[in-house]
């Protein structure tokens, strides 16, 4: 199906958002030729080869040009060169400036990147301690080939190992149990859909919550970047996106001696920046957020990492080299540019806030965590029991490398009358990890 029109009131907001990003400096533009390759998906679901000539300027005027966009001057290093991806950017997650990007508005097939808006809407809605039994309906709906936990029928679960499943595993049966607990997949869409506009992600439109290649499901590199920048003011997805490695509960069954048992398997996250592969190491400093890949959307991934007290989200869609993990390549490749480039290159564009931001700012006792039922148990500092500690490699001056996510005074985004972020308070991303030894 295809994308819905907008609203007048996006209109509003785009045309906002290009009126204030004609303040940004523009020294120098860099117009690489686009991607080409096998076709990627449009918003109509037929194929498309090159970016269309004109897109979204929300966030400022050159993020809607195709191509690369990046501010050229004394001391900015030269971006990486072999970066095949067919969309991406890189922002720093505090000021939400836009260092460079490449395509960063095309409407592209997300995969389960898309998983971050699931989590970014429904993670505050239920305690972690809640408990779920699967009906077989729950589950009814997961396409051919999806990623899953695990899940079995007529066994209970609580919120805390279903949300484990979607960010570790990428569960497509986790997501559909979520779903099932907030009154249906079309609910669930609904609801997205309408947290994606709040947060202005209006490239975005979600068809099925799990990501899976839907006619007309789309988002962009800049969306994608708005979505995670919005889910780490949660505190429980910072820290499930960040978990390593945890305890998943297995099949009720009896054992030899005739008693009633359920043993746990051990699942790992499958995000190879944080968890590391054969011919990719740990990235230094990572934190987390969502990887994904389909036959329609190809590989796509968004990270967050902090270095030196700088951090930074990159999102990368679709590369196009074949090679094992190259997605994770090329965004530790741009992290490696961003880190360098921060402070030196002048943005081109910037990462706008929530539509709410102004007005939620201004109310009192709003909870500072971001979040409604997400810790429902009381506990902090981990992601729950059962889960080894969130991961982030020791940061390259040798410092505990603890790094700092958005921070914001009563949970919301200050808007200023220029469009930027005022940033309050910081809020640290998960580091207890540092205490172990890395592979």
């Amino acid at each position: 199906m295809p994308a819905p029109k907008k609203t007048a009131r996006r209109s509003l907001l785009v045309t906002s958002a290009l009126l204030s990003s004609l303040a940004l400096a523009a020294p120098a533009a860099v117009a690489a030729p686009s991607p080409s390759g096998s076709p990627s998906a449009s918003p109509s679901g037929s194929p498309s080869a090159t970016p269309p000539a004109s897109m979204s300027t929300v966030g400022g005027a050159r993020l809607g040009q195709p191509g690369t966009q990046v501010n050229l001057a004394s001391g900015v290093p030269v971006l990486p060169k072999d970066v095949s991806a067919r969309s991406w950017i890189v922002a720093d997650a505090e000021s939400g400036d836009v260092l460079a990007a490449h395509n960063a508005h095309w409407r592209l097939a997300p995969a389960s990147t898309l998983k971050m808006l699931f989590a970014d809407t429904l993670l505050p809605k239920y305690p972690r301690t809640a408990k779920h039994k699967v009906a077989p309906s729950d589950l009814a709906g997961i396409g051919p080939g999806s990623s899953m936990v695990g899940i079995k029928e007529d066994e209970t679960y609580t919120v805390h190992d279903l949300w484990l499943g979607v960010f570790l595993r990428s569960g497509n049966d986790a997501v559909r149990v979520l779903s099932a607990m907030n009154k249906g997949v079309e609910n669930t869409v609904k609801e997205m859909n309408e947290h994606a506009e709040e947060l202005q992600a209006l490239d975005t439109h979600v068809v099925s919550p799990d990501g899976y290649d839907a006619e007309g499901q789309v988002s962009s590199a800049y969306d994608l970047t708005l979505i995670a920048r919005s889910g780490l003011q949660k505190k429980d997805f910072r820290e499930y996106a960040s978990t390593v490695s945890a305890k998943f509960p297995g099949e009720t069954k009896k054992d030899k001696k005739g008693k009633t048992v359920r043993k746990s398997f051990e699942i790992q996250n499958t995000n190879r920046l944080l968890s590391g592969d054969a011919d990719l190491p740990v990235y230094q400093g990572i934190a987390g957020i969502k990887n994904g890949n389909t036959t329609n959307a190809g590989a796509t991934f968004t990270g967050v990492a902090e270095r030196n007290g700088k951090v930074l989200l990159v999102t990368v869609m679709n590369p196009e080299k074949p090679e094992h993990n190259e997605v994770y390549k090329e965004t530790a490749r741009l992290f490696d540019w961003g880190f360098k480039a921060a402070g030196k290159v002048q943005p081109v564009g910037e990462l706008v806030p929530p539509t709410s931001a102004a007005q939620a700012g201004a109310q009192p006792g709003t909870n500072p965590s971001g979040e409604a039922g997400g810790s429902g148990n009381g506990a902090g500092g981990t992601a729950g029991t059962g889960a080894k500690p969130v991961a982030s490699a020791p940061a390259a001056n040798g410092s505990s490398g603890i790094g700092i996510a958005l921070g914001i005074t009563g949970g919301v985004l200050v808007l200023l009358a220029g469009g930027a972020f005022l940033v309050n308070r910081r809020w640290p991303l998960p580091d207890l990890v540092r205490r172990r030894t890395r592979p």
